[in-house]
């Protein structure tokens, strides 16, 4: 039997662009290859699905074309999607900085979508395998479960983030297929690692949390860092992995509210210890080790001027380089991908394929952390569902 929509891909953005596509009379199946819907969705968040943010807008998104995902944010905003999840009574919370969760359990937002896959009279099929895709008059897709045909084929297959559960490159390798361009991947929203001395010397801070300012190229944040076994945690740090690539610095201001030469130079007659005057303002444990390894904590009055304002340039521009990240197992997107210049930002279809659509992480934008990258599964979706 012919349906009039294929979507491959059982995520966030493959059931929006179904729920939309149903409800406008179209026939449609979604194919995902593992045995369960919204297997993401499921561990997002803790497992209570960050599943928007109230401020959401084109700046919380990378891409080769900044302007791309305008279209669709506007269309679908996030007032959208909580009414959604007010229309299903789900229980939700404001966390910070305008990340919303549910107060129960992601299941709930799962459980709202397939609900409105039913109402929209969705087929859904798992544990189906796509092994090949053809496009003549209608695309057919084969599959261990059969062939089928479409007038219209959606790939909403994700990133490489997170392959444990179900991810592959099978949305890039389609793209390459028909001729389309892809961007340059890799992991984002990751901790970043250290090899070598850079680690042994950082070991010693393992399990330090501590608010900072951090920083790369122009991109900046300021939350927690956490230094871990292995280097670099935290929401700031993984906020600028996504900017950061290998042989980067980055830089961390430990003291984002203060002036540190100030503080250095007002202490400086009454015999305090550097350790114990940073202490006052940051973790004693990180304080301690910090200055053993870049300023041999001693008297103030010890140091010259010359060497305390050396201290307060590090204080405020702590210089690290990542040797590495923890790559797509721990990633939870990736940036790049389908090019944006090949898809129209408006139906997010194919320019020179007409019928094929891409959505949701697969395409080049990628959001910062804090729902953002729901809200542009929901939105993408949308604008296909909108098309197809």
């Amino acid at each position: 039997m012919k349906r009039d929509v294929i979507i491959i891909g059982g995520g966030a953005a493959g059931l929006m662009c179904a729920i939309e596509a149903g409800k406008r009379g179209r026939r449609v199946l979604v194919i995902e290859h593992t045995d369960r819907i919204g297997k993401k969705i499921a561990i997002s968040g803790g497992g209570r699905c960050n599943f928007t943010n109230l401020y959401t807008g084109p700046e919380n998104f990378l891409s080769a074309n900044p302007n791309f995902c305008k279209s669709a944010l506007v269309r679908y905003a996030p007032a959208d999607f909580i009414a959604l999840v007010e229309k299903y009574r789900i229980n939700y919370h404001e966390k910070k900085l305008g990340q919303l969760f549910c107060d129960s359990s992601s299941r709930e937002i799962i459980s709202m979508l397939l609900s409105e896959c039913e109402r929209a009279k969705v087929e859904i099929r798992l544990n189906c395998q796509v092994r090949e895709v053809r496009k003549d008059a209608s695309f057919e897709i084969e599959t261990n479960q059969g062939a089928f045909l479409s007038d219209s084929l959606v790939i909403a297959t994700g990133g490489l983030s997170i392959p444990p559960i179900g991810a592959t490159d099978f949305g890039y390798r389609l793209a390459r297929k028909f001729g389309l361009r892809i961007r340059e991947t890799r992991p984002a929203l990751v901790p970043l690692t250290f090899a070598g001395n850079k680690l042994e010397k950082l070991k010693a801070l393992s399990g330090v949390s501590l608010d900072a300012l951090v920083s790369c190229h122009k991109a900046e944040f300021r939350e927690n860092i956490l230094l871990t076994h292995r280097g670099l945690s935290g929401p700031a740090i993984l906020q600028i992995s996504s900017y950061w690539k290998k042989g980067d610095h980055i830089s961390i201001n430990l003291l984002p509210d203060m002036e540190a030469s100030e503080i250095l130079r007002a202490h400086r007659s009454n015999g305090i210890e550097l350790d114990n005057l940073l202490a006052q303002f940051l973790p004693r444990r990180f304080a301690q080790v910090w200055c053993e390894l870049y300023a041999r904590s001693k008297p103030l009055k010890n140091y010259t001027p010359f060497e305390l304002e050396k201290i307060s340039r590090a204080l405020h521009a702590w210089q690290l380089e990542p040797d590495g990240s923890e790559g797509y197992k721990k990633a939870e997107v990736t940036v790049g991908g389908i090019d944006t210049d090949e898809l129209s930002s408006r139906t997010m279809e194919s320019r020179s394929v007409p019928g094929l659509y891409f959505i949701g992480e697969v395409v080049d934008v990628t959001g910062h952390l804090g729902g953002h990258n729901f809200q542009w599964a929901w939105a993408s979706g949308f604008a296909a569902g909108q098309d197809v």
